[in-house]
């Protein structure tokens, strides 16, 4: 598991128009950070996939990740991405709430609701709420042959402005995502059970409530909404043990991640399935410094699950970490081998290949995994590594440039992009590429010095 600042955009060009806008009016604030771990990510998947697809939207297309924060929200910024803070996964009892808020999401975007308030942001004032939001938004888009970053900081006040929802918008997804959750044979009792958690923080002052109450107004109507729809369709959903797998296995990664070692050590006996609870257990032993215990753990889960990639990239996490650079190489060739299509997974053997001095191989890989996915910007730095080790300066350059655009610091980019201009032949597509962070970072300066 890994963590990464939250800055995307399609194109450096893109990114500097945004600028522009965005920086009208905000003022810079605290960055949001996603946690990005390929495992979680392909069970959240899972469990979206059938509610995407009842609300006609690709699941394919539609990512769901997760927020470095432990306070309860979920939030969509455009049409690609639903966000979820990991405290709401931890916090909500069962998977059924869970989809339920997927659901939720996924309703704002299938009714339009974002496209309608990117199309009415025409204020100055409101134009600051929409660079935010395309910051943050952009860490789920597509690929490109360039990108960029924003920070995503701001004033609180633009940010709240576009990430709340009307009362109206707010019943309109619930009744939808309610059909979503019939239609993809998910028990409703989900929604309400959503609703029953943040009832009462109504009366809270706002400093008290959680974010997702004050993004998502919660009303008696809409609580008496969702039992009028359960009493009117009843709960026909079938037990689902394959979603509740990956619910207990999300949850369990990302607890023993984010939770203390022994805090996951007093409660793994209760864990019901086996390969899980080794998994938490290897996490915590790693995180305490017990390469021994650890390896025996998530090889006692391999064992269960031997075809399961995610695990094979676990324990190549934990030996990396370890500096057992030879054992990790091989391990990740085999993650490789089961799951080749997921870029994290294919980062992991790249780094694994650098530390082994295998530098053109460890490029070949790199390459591959950032045209799977540009949102992680530690493969640049393992790119640019390659590049400087295989000889290649003004590539090295580029791609730092693009990194550190990336992370939204445009003056570090700035520098490295005029070193690459320099030692790139001109008209070139890596020329171009550094030419396009060049230009957003004199953007940037012109706009300080006005």
């Amino acid at each position: 598991m890994t963590y990464h600042r939250a800055w995307r955009f399609p194109s450096i060009p893109a990114m500097a128009l945004s600028l522009a806008l965005f920086l009208v009016s905000a003022v810079p604030g605290a960055a949001i950070t996603l946690l990005r771990d390929a495992d979680i990510e392909h069970g959240l998947s899972q469990l979206s996939a059938p509610i995407l697809r009842a609300a006609g939207l690709s699941p394919s297309r539609v990512r769901i990740l997760v927020v470095n924060e432990s306070s309860l929200n979920a939030f969509v910024i455009d049409n690609n991405a639903i966000f979820l803070h990991y405290g709401l996964i931890q916090k909500v009892d069962d998977v059924e709430m869970l989809q339920a808020v997927i659901a939720h999401e996924a309703a704002h975007i299938a009714n339009g609701h974002i496209a309608r308030r990117m199309a009415n942001m025409k204020s100055a004032r409101t134009v600051a709420g929409l660079g935010v939001a395309l910051a943050v938004a952009a860490a789920a888009g597509g690929g490109g042959e360039a990108a960029g970053g924003l920070a995503l900081g701001t004033a609180s006040s633009a940010q709240r402005l576009f990430l709340s929802h009307t009362r109206a918008e707010e019943a309109a997804a619930d009744r939808s995502a309610a059909e979503f959750l019939r239609a993809a044979g998910v028990s409703p009792t989900g929604l309400l059970k959503v609703h029953q958690l943040f009832r009462g923080q109504e009366a809270l002052s706002v400093g008290r409530q959680d974010p997702y109450m004050r993004s998502h107004p919660l009303t008696r109507d809409r609580i008496r909404a969702a039992e009028a729809f359960v009493a009117a369709f009843g709960d026909t959903a079938k037990p689902n043990p394959t979603a509740d797998y990956w619910f207990a296995r999300i949850r369990g990664k990302l607890s023993a991640f984010t939770r203390s070692p022994k805090w996951t050590m007093r409660r793994v006996s209760a864990e019901r399935y086996k390969d899980v609870r080794l998994m938490r257990e290897a996490i915590a032993h790693h995180r305490q410094s017990d390469l021994r215990k650890a390896v025996r753990a998530i090889d006692g889960a391999i064992a269960l699950q031997p075809r399961d990639g995610y695990l094979y990239d676990l324990k190549g996490q934990i030996l990396m970490e370890s500096r057992q650079f030879a054992a990790a190489l091989s391990t990740y060739k085999t993650a490789v081998s089961l799951a080749p299509q997921e870029s994290q997974i294919l980062a992991g053997l790249g780094r694994a290949q650098l530390a082994a001095g295998q530098n053109k191989a460890a490029l070949a890989t790199l390459e591959k995994a950032r045209s799977l996915d540009f949102r992680n910007p530690r493969v640049l730095r393992d790119m640019s590594v390659a590049y400087a080790q295989t000889g290649q300066t003004g590539m090295a350059a580029m791609v730092t440039a693009e990194r550190y655009a990336l992370q939204g610091r445009l003056d570090d980019a700035g520098v490295h992009a005029k070193r690459a201009v320099d030692l790139l032949p001109t008209g070139t597509v890596a020329w171009r590429r550094a030419q396009d962070v060049l230009i957003a970072y004199e953007q940037d300066q012109k706009r300080r010095k006005r």
